[in-house]
Formats: C-alpha cells, structure tokens, sequence
C-alpha cells in the first residue's frame, strides 16, 4: 500500500471517529436538556384533599381549607391558645391546615405490623401511600418495578414524632430508631417496593420537595434512573412549632396566608403530603404513558452571606429564576403565571414579588402580565411539601386551562412598585386560553435555610399517533376486578372507583376495567363486579363497599404467587356457533379472531370468521383440519 493510500485510510478512520464524537456530543446535549414529563400525582393535603382531583376542586371553587386545632392528637389545645403574643409557650392563633386522618395507614398492603406501624412516623406512612397512588395513577403496577433502577427523592423536616410516640405503649422501642429516621422516609420506599436507583431524604425546610424534583430531573437526564418518584412531606405531630412561630411573631391572627396582600401578617402552618413520578418525555411516549405536564427546566441556588440566615434575598431569588429560565432555554415572557412562594409575611412576600417583577415582568406587554398567586392562600403552608403540591396545583391548571383565584388579598401590597414591572395577582379565577405556544408556568419554594428552588412546567405535547378514545364497545358484561391486602381496604377501594365513576361519565367501563387488570397490584383480596352498564357498576360497587352480596359481585381470598396454567381443550369441546355471540359482544375478542383468522390465512381454504360465525356454506367443524383451529381461536 503507497503512502497515498495509508494517508487516505488515516483520514477516512479520523473524519468517521470525529463524526462518531460529534453524534456522541449531541446525544449527550439532547439527554442533558431533555424535557421531564410529570406521569403521575398524589397527595393528601387540608381541607380533605386525598387526591390531585380534591386538590382542583379545591382550589377552583375557592375554598378555605383552614381550620381550628385538632383534638384528636393528645394536644392541650385548650390550654395551647392565649391572643397574648408575650404569653410564654402559647401561641396566638387557633388554627392551621391539618390532614384529616394523618395516622390511618393500610399497614398490611406494605407487610408492616401494626405494632411497627404506630412507631413508625406518620410521615413515612404517607410518604409510602402516596408513592404507591402515584404510581397506579400513571398505569404501572408498583409490584413491577422490583430491580428497576427507580429514584426515591423525598423532602422531610420534621422528626418530632419520636417525641410523641414516648407516649405509646411499651414493647415499640425496637421500632423507633428506623421508625423515626430521616433516611428511611425515602430509603423505606425503594425497600418496600424493591427499587434500585438512587434515594435520598432531602431537608432544605420549606424548598424541600421542590429541590428534590430538581435532583429526580437531573438523575434522570443522567441516566442514574429510568423513572423517578419525587415530592416531600409534613406532619405537625406535635403543637411546637406553633408556639415557636408564635414566639417570633411569624404567624398570622388568623392564620390565613394573605399572599403578597397589603394585609399580609404571618404564615399560616400546614401539613400535606405531595409525590410527582417522572419520566423522561421520550421514554413516556415510547412507553405511552400519559403525560400530565413537562419539566421544562429547573434550579436551585443559596442566599449565601445575605443579610439574615433566614432572611430572604432578592437578588439570589432572581438568579434562580433566571437559571431556570436558561435551564428550560426559555424567556420570561415565555412563561404565563407564577405559582408563587407566597408565605404571607410582611418581609418575604415583598422581596419575592419584586424579585418577579424585576425577571418575569420586564419584556412584555403591560397588557398580559405574568399572573402571580399562591396555593398557601387556600391551604396554609405545608412546609417541605408546599412545592410539590405547588407543582400539582399548576398541573392541574394547566390541564383544565384555568388558573385559580388567591384568596385574602384586599390590595397588594404596598411595598412593591407594581408599575415596575408586568405583573398581576390571581384576586380572581381566569380563563388560560389556548395561544400558539404551549401554556407554561413557574413555581417557586424559598427554605428558611436560605435554599431556592425554581421549576419551569410546560403545557404536555398533543403527539399526532396518540390514541384516540373511542366509542364504548358494545358488551353485556363488562368485568371490573378490585384487589386489596385487607377487606376494609377493598370495601375503600370499591367505594372510590364508585365515586370515580360518577364523578368521570365520560370514562368508559372497558378502560376502567383494562386499567384494574393491568395497572393494579393483584392483592390477596378480591371482588369482581360483572355489569352491562354503568348503572349496574355503580349498584355492585356500592354493595362490595357495604360488604354486602349482589348479583354480579364474586368476591373472595385468592393466592397470591402461584403459577398460571393455560388450558387448550381438545376435539370434543365444540359445538355449532361456540364464541359467536361473543365476538359480537366484546371488542377485544373479536380483533383476537380477526388477527387468528388472518394468521391462518396463508395454510388454510376456508374462513375462520365464516365458520365460528355459522356462515352457510362455511367449512364443517367435523372436518378435523377445521375443528382443531377453531378450538384454538376460540380457546
């Protein structure tokens, strides 16, 4: 080979490696600033929200979610009150946002025992639960994922019910030290359902969960994981930390959060719990699973010296929403509304509302405004679960095309220049109308520590080979199968797809039916309603629920791990007509047939659907080559 050759060899091997590095280097771009798709929800949060639909009720009809001391918890609630601000271990307000059963736990569902449950903090309980309904909300059994480099990120704060349970009976002490443990409210999600990507607890106070959404969304840009559950949690199990904000004079009267209002007077403390699964966008629609909204982009940054540990900073406030804004290769005038921190304190809520006219309300017409309002105006503040269950109020928003009104503001305040910048409050629910870019929002949580978070969410993709609902498929019996680990479980769950159903008339029967068998555990007990209509699900749901018999209903205690067993009857089984009615009565059996039929095509001189079909002249079933296929199809 001549030099000339050699030469030309070297440089045809240089140009491929170069090339091969470049589509390298895009790829890696492309994964590192690939959209997140949010593919799942829960929460738990005031004012009886147990799922993100009680969430939007609650917000877009307005309501106060607020409410007194609960008395159902060992607290000293009379003797916990006093409206003197000096009255030393008193606090003077009344009332706060608080979970309606924060301690009822379906321990038999994750193999905990009760006496491992009641020392378990209710923090975790909720942590696991709420994990568990993201999952199913997004269509995946989470018994499958066992092995599966799922991430766990949950934001926590709050470690005073070991304090609490001091109190329970003896024999819990061996239960105490994971029971109570930071650490475990992630790491006993990753062990209960078997995932193996990355877990982490995540403690920056108040920005908690939003920060832990921003570390699920890189780790699943790099790779570290395929899906990622993210959110955070707060449960007040003792009084003190009223009579701390108390003490600093950080609570409202009333404790409602008037949200950047001239009224504003403190916080309004409040418990929840909000959990987000996410997915990268590509994988979800490979996967076709339903995307509820995109992360855009994200950032989290620190006040640094500031002038206060707890303090809040403007300026470090700007530079996480710029960072975001870079991070989502976004503008501001890209975003319509901000679902602000908006704590109700006189010095925070100035300090973030200038922050938002000085990024998001320059560089666009006065007459469309960012719209700024706050979820602690409905709910109170829950703390390391107030960003997430931001970001599924604006989910929520966004699906609907409505961005709710923030209650308490009688004017803004008037310690920000407003004509600084284009920048509205929410004192009134709006229409979000569809523009020729997707809606998107921003959501914001400042810790007391000094840590900033910044999420940018974007309207989800409409794809063109997305698949369109259909007509309800003709069939007189349409089965719905309910599993559980416990029978008061069961009696629960039957009463919520009852409720489900009546509350979604559009939701066809065979896809709540498709969804319970393949998007659902199969637990040990059971129940199967059988029913031609809608009217009839609802009488069958209604009587498993009351742990009632009904026609229609079978229910039982099934085994659970054993092996499946295909039965193939052989010649002998048939007779004239067999599968007919059905395959003119169930969809999914007659596309079985269809795609038999045409699978037997090439082997065959007769007609599959002619024969089951009782077509005259059709082939006779006691011609053997014809009987034995036809049992198969059929079978």
């Amino acid at each position: 080979m001549s030099n000339d050759d050699k030469l030309r060899d070297y440089l045809k091997r240089v140009t491929a490696d170069l090339q091969q590095t470049k589509r390298r280097l895009r790829d890696a771009e492309a994964r590192r600033s690939e959209p997140i798709a949010i593919v799942g929800t829960a929460c738990r949060l005031p004012g009886g929200v147990a799922s993100p639909a009680d969430l939007w009720r609650l917000v877009h009809d307005g309501a106060d979610a607020m409410a007194p001391f609960p008395r159902d918890r060992g607290w000293d609630v009379d003797g916990l009150y006093d409206p003197d601000p000096d009255a030393a271990g008193k606090t003077y307000a009344e009332e706060g946002g608080f979970l309606a059963d924060p301690g009822g736990f379906d321990a038999a569902l994750f193999g905990i025992s009760p006496r491992e449950a009641l020392a378990t903090d209710p923090q975790q309980r909720l942590l696991l639960e709420t994990s568990w309904e993201a999952l199913e909300r997004a269509g995946i059994d989470p018994t499958s994922l066992k092995g599966q480099p799922v991430g766990v990120y949950a934001g926590l704060m709050y470690h005073d019910y070991a304090h609490h349970v001091l109190n329970l009976p003896e024999g819990l002490e061996g239960y105490f030290g994971i029971g109570n443990s930071g650490s475990v409210a992630s790491g006993r999600i990753s062990y209960t359902l078997g995932l193996e990507g990355p877990s982490v607890t995540v403690d920056t106070a108040c920005s908690s969960s939003l920060v832990a959404l921003h570390l699920a969304a890189q780790a699943l840009r790099d790779g570290e994981c395929t899906l990622a559950l993210a959110g955070g949690v707060a449960v007040m199990a003792t009084p003190e930390v009223f009579v701390d904000f108390a003490t600093q004079r950080g609570l409202a009267r009333d404790s409602r959060c008037k949200a950047y209002a001239d009224a504003a007077d403190g916080t309004g403390l409040a418990e929840g719990v909000a959990v987000l699964l996410l997915e990268r966008l590509s994988d979800a629609r490979r996967l076709g699973h339903e995307v509820l909204a995109v992360v855009r982009g994200s950032a989290v940054n620190q006040d640094g010296a500031s002038n206060g540990l707890t303090a809040p900073n403007g300026p470090s406030q700007e530079r996480v929403i710029r960072a975001a804004l870079a991070d989502a290769r976004l503008t501001a005038a890209d975003v319509d509304a901000v679902e602000g921190h908006g704590t109700g304190t006189s010095l925070g809520d100035p300090i973030e509302a200038q922050a938002v006219l000085a990024t998001y309300g320059q560089d666009r017409p006065v007459e469309q405004p960012v719209w700024l309002g706050s979820l602690k105006s409905n709910i109170g503040h829950t703390q390391a679960a107030a960003g997430a269950a931001g970001v599924i109020k604006m989910v929520e928003a966004l699906r609907h095309g409505v961005l709710p009104k923030s209650l308490h503001i009688d004017t803004p305040t008037s310690k920000v220049d407003w004509d600084s910048g284009a920048v509205a409050l929410l004192t009134e629910r709006r229409d979000w109308p569809e523009v020729e870019r997707p809606r998107r929002a921003a959501v914001s949580s400042f810790g007391v520590s000094g840590t900033n978070a910044h999420v940018i969410l974007e309207q989800a993709p409409v794809w063109d080979d997305a698949p369109q609902p259909g007509a309800e498929p003709v069939s007189t019996a349409t089965p719905l199968v309910l599993s559980a680990a416990s029978e008061d479980a069961l009696r629960a769950q039957a009463a919520a797809w009852g409720r489900l159903l009546a509350e979604q008339p559009d939701t066809a029967l065979s896809r709540a039916a498709r969804t319970l068998v393949t998007a659902r555990a199969a637990l040990e007990q059971r129940a199967v309603v059988v029913a031609a209509d809608r009217a009839d699900s609802a009488a069958a749901l209604d009587a498993v629920a009351r742990g009632e018999e009904a026609a229609g209903v079978v229910s039982g205690r099934a085994e659970v791990g054993g092996r499946s067993v295909f039965v193939f009857p052989g010649q002998g089984s048939q007779w004239a007509g067999m599968g007919r009615r059905l395959s003119a009565e169930s969809v999914v059996f007659a596309e079985a047939l269809v795609e038999v039929g045409k699978a037997l095509e090439p082997f065959v001189d007769w007609s599959l659907l002619d024969v089951v079909n009782q077509v005259p002249g059709s082939a006779s079933l006691e011609r053997v080559d014809v009987v034995q296929p036809v049992s198969f199809a059929v079978n």
